[in-house]
């Protein structure tokens, strides 16, 4: 006299399944004489709303963003791709948590090599638990001994599905707000989605202001100390004369003066992003401002060297992705200490031991520094300016893509 209804129905025939359901909040149907059972979705727990990403502020575009509850994460991602080719495949890890994780892509625009190398990748982590998303990377990516991010993290559902509509793949674990999109390159982390919301005009300045800062907030400490320690006949003879009277009375060697700047910077960063909301900047803020200017009258640094460490603060934070400007602050030390020791020469050697490194790097298969290096001159006008969209007629390649088109051919569109 009663016919179930919930949208989820599906069997289950072994004892671990029907625990990890029944601890997941669903219910199971027992039926004597029967060797399955039936499980029905009646999941429901306090969930944090659809908000505005925390990490990635948006400017144009939607203002959705992840949040811990993978069910509502599917449907912001199914609510902007409606096509019966977008995958979404599931897997429990965790012998203890029996976390459910999720891969997602498009059939037919993602390689189904790339696709069987991610399954059989994840198919192979056997741990206790699993509670973020951070856990799935570190088993997943092609090296793991290196600064470098070969991953990139998202808690915007438009970036993800720009990503997959370019073959790429997209993770998910439940009761995380991050998003894994793999393979990833270097490129991506100075991009943003902001770019392609806006005319291509301002958005290719933009981006063109994004790499011009990178390098400020990597080269500009050590280049200074490198000019002021062993380069003079590069400086101007006036400004070479106020940087002198400037650091007259300062007890340490240029380096020393970048070096204590730069670290108390970090920390400054650091508890403004660690103490709640309502103190936090004000800290950071006024404590730069004091711990600055008392440290020039005090004579323990020049006036210089602060507007210099001051302009690569401004320069980091107008790079978009966390991980990246995190590898650009812990190799801003290490070249510094290559400027003190060797000058210019120091740098050079630094900087090319970073390339070849970066040169090295895959992610799935995928060469970091593409399409840079190897150099592929069809996509790279996409990536050091804004590519109009009429201009968009096909998909960054992979390896294994079967259909690169975008635009042109209705019959062809792989979705």
């Amino acid at each position: 006299s009663r016919i179930i209804s919930p949208a989820e129905l599906k069997g289950v025939k072994t004892w671990d399944e029907l625990g990890r359901h029944i601890s997941s909040g669903d219910c199971v149907v027992l039926i004597d004489g029967y060797g399955e059972g039936l499980v029905a979705g009646t999941r429901s727990w306090q969930t944090r709303g659809i908000e505005s990403p925390e990490n990635e502020v948006v400017i144009f575009g939607p203002k959705e963003g992840f949040n811990e509850t993978l069910r509502f994460n599917t449907a912001l991602l199914r609510r902007r791709i409606k096509s019966s080719n977008f995958k979404i495949e599931s897997f429990v890890l965790g012998r203890v948590t029996k976390t459910d994780v999720i891969v997602c892509y498009i059939k037919n625009i993602a390689p189904d090599a790339l696709v069987d190398e991610i399954k059989k990748r994840i198919n192979r982590i056997d741990i206790d638990g699993v509670l973020d998303s951070n856990y799935i990377k570190e088993f997943i990516i092609d090296n793991n001994k290196t600064l470098f991010s070969q991953v990139m993290h998202t808690e915007r559902p438009d970036r993800v599905c720009g990503q997959l509509l370019e073959g790429r793949i997209c993770i998910m674990v439940d009761g995380s707000p991050m998003a894994l999109v793999v393979p990833s390159t270097f490129s991506e982390y100075i991009t943003t989605p902001d770019d392609y919301y806006t005319y291509y005009f301002p958005g290719s300045i933009l981006r063109l202001l994004r790499f011009v800062s990178f390098w400020l907030s990597l080269l500009l400490p050590s280049v200074y100390v490198a000019v002021v320690s062993y380069h003079h006949e590069m400086i101007p003879t006036a400004l070479l004369l106020t940087i002198a009277a400037s650091r007259e009375g300062v007890p340490f060697p240029s380096f020393v003066e970048a070096f204590l700047l730069e670290a108390m910077f970090e920390m400054l960063r650091e508890a403004g992003l660690r103490l709640p909301r309502a103190v936090g900047p004000a800290v950071s803020i006024v404590g730069a401002l004091i711990i600055g200017d008392a440290a020039v009258r005090a004579g323990l640094v020049s006036t210089p060297m602060v507007v210099v460490i001051a302009a690569t603060g401004i320069a980091s934070f107008v790079t978009p992705s966390y991980n990246a400007s995190l590898v650009i602050r812990m190799l801003r030390f290490v070249f510094l200490a290559a400027s003190a020791v060797l000058g210019f020469l120091g740098i050079m050697i630094v900087l090319v031991v970073v390339l070849l490194r970066m040169v090295s790097l895959t992610s799935f298969g995928v060469p970091y520094l593409s399409p840079l290096a190897p150099l592929n001159l069809a996509q790279i006008s996409d990536i050091i300016v804004r590519r109009p969209w009429f201009a968009n007629r096909s998909r960054p390649y992979l390896e294994g893509m079967k259909n690169q088109q975008r635009q042109g051919n209705r019959k062809d569109e792989g979705g």
